[in-house]
């Protein structure tokens, strides 16, 4: 069987994190990822890390500290705030920013900082170009540190030896084969769960069971197997949100988002992004950010409408966007506007998305940026032909929407999506995984969404911020704690 001091489970963020940090402190780490590639939920992410007490913050004359965002994370949570774990809120505030300094120091480049109320101070920092950035460099850093990746294997069970202590993983790898892999301390970083029918079901999310999810590998795999151990889940009911909705990707990316994010490129995007005119920075960044990008909400009370394949508008009263597009043939639904709201939508403040802080975009950026997600026409004859919509259903849609003048723009497919869950393992604050007693398992860490312990992490930056916080801790912590383990035997797995 084979053997290592620290075994990861999950090639995303926090496991990268982990297996990094583990192998420079000296470990043999092997890393498990059931993809094809690293990358997880953080390789579809926005890409937004928030911090107290940066560089950047300083740099940009805003005086902060981890004591006044732990102070701020409340309001983010609201009426569930008696919800939150204040505990891992600490721990999270209080590593961010040497989580920043730690990915810049991996080759990692941001812009900002930007606000996001309520933070009462300046926080969010935007990675550069995209969030492929960290696992482009991260990945790279792993393999400096001699970490072992294996691709394509899904870990399966934990095992355990006869006192109860976690002392390998089974896994079955590409040609479908189980195998044992021992290790002294094991980290749980495969994400959250909702990918995972089952737990959707479990947790009262049965009117999502049949919504994709932007990463269709979080099934949870991580939680099973830790409650299979006897370990539980935290803040699991309400771990889902209403769905999301996002564009559909284009099927080829365009050829500079293939670049390497590499330093001579992002120190030229930060440069350009801080000195440049907005009238020449913009359709830059917008060509990066375009990609990936969400309609937003407000443009159907602007007066857009939102219809189906037979272009007919189908939400009904009060019924919210994502469940409403999740019912349609195909998942799939089209942002319609008439001449005047192509003009409303064309400025400020009537952006069609936005990536927070960065950029707005306008119906001219996608009709240069995405021509694939742009049908436009003179007419709705024309629309119907070009876009193969019945006219009949762009005729009634456009009447009910007051519509008179063209050109017509049908913008999409757009797609319901779920995007988080939020219940994760109960951890303590040193990342090891509790049992349904409060006690730790030994030998077991869990990090990013499989540990979030009941952090609610509201706002953009503070999942990104947990994964690579809580991966560096479980790492260093597993590492310490397997020089003191007995060694796995075969015997005992």
């Amino acid at each position: 069987m084979k053997q290592c001091d620290v075994l990861v489970v999950g090639g995303g963020g926090s496991g990268l994190a982990a297996a990094i940090t583990a192998a420079e402190e000296g470990r043999s780490v092997v890393l498990l990822e059931k993809g094809e590639k690293l990358g997880g939920t953080t390789g579809w992410s926005i890409g937004s890390i928030t911090a107290a007490g940066t560089p950047d913050q300083r740099a940009a004359g805003v005086d902060d500290s981890w004591q006044d965002h732990l102070a701020d994370m409340p309001a983010w949570a609201g009426d569930l705030a008696h919800r939150d774990n204040m505990a891992l809120c600490e721990v999270l505030t209080r590593h961010a920013a040497d989580a920043v300094a730690w990915l810049r120091e991996s080759g990692v480049e941001f812009i900002g900082v930007f606000e996001e109320p309520p933070h009462r101070r300046p926080r969010m920092h935007n990675v550069l170009p995209n969030s492929g950035s960290y696992i482009y460099h991260l990945s790279r850093r792993a393999q400096r540190a001699g970490v072992q990746v294996q691709l394509g294997t899904r870990a399966e069970k934990l095992l355990q030896g006869p006192d109860g202590r976690i002392v390998g993983v089974q896994a079955c790898g590409p040609d479908g084969a189980s195998h044992a892999i021992g290790a002294r301390c094991v980290v749980l970083a495969g994400g959250d769960f909702n990918a995972s029918r089952e737990f959707k079901i479990e947790f009262g999310n049965q009117d999502q069971v049949d919504i994709p999810a932007v990463n269709r590998l979080a099934t949870g795999d991580c939680q099973r197997m830790a409650r299979d151990v006897g370990a539980v889940i935290v803040n699991g009911d309400i771990a889902l949100n209403d769905p999301r909705f996002r564009f559909a990707p284009p099927a080829r990316l365009p050829w500079f988002l293939s670049l390497p994010p590499v330093r001579p490129i992002t120190t030229l995007m930060r440069w350009a992004m801080r000195t440049m005119p907005p009238a020449l920075a913009r359709p830059f960044v917008m060509s990066f950010v375009t990609t990936a990008l969400a309609p937003e909400a407000h443009l159907l009370k602007l007066g857009a409408a939102l219809v189906n394949r037979a272009g007919e508008a189908f939400l009904g009263d009060g019924e919210k966007i994502g469940f409403g597009i999740a019912r349609q043939p195909g998942n799939a639904a089209w942002l319609f506007m008439d001449g005047e709201r192509l003009q409303l939508f064309s400025r400020w403040p009537n952006f069609i998305s936005t990536a927070p802080s960065v950029a707005y975009a306008y119906v001219d950026d996608y009709q240069r940026n995405r021509p694939d997600l742009c049908a436009r026409a003179p007419d709705l004859e024309a629309l119907a032909a070009r876009s193969g919509m019945p006219l009949p259903g762009l005729q009634a849609t456009a009447t009910a929407a007051g519509f008179r003048d063209g050109p017509f723009l049908l913008l999409g497919p757009i797609h319901a999506v779920t995007v988080l869950a939020d219940g994760g393992l109960a951890v303590t604050p040193q990342l090891e995984v509790l049992d349904a007693g409060g006690h730790p398992v030994p030998g077991l860490y869990a990090a990013g969404s499989t540990g979030q312990g009941g952090l609610l992490l509201k706002g953009h930056g503070h999942h990104l911020a947990w994964a690579f916080v809580s991966g560096r801790l479980a790492g260093r912590n597993a590492s310490q704690a397997a020089v003191r383990a007995p060694a796995t035997v075969h015997a005992a797995a």
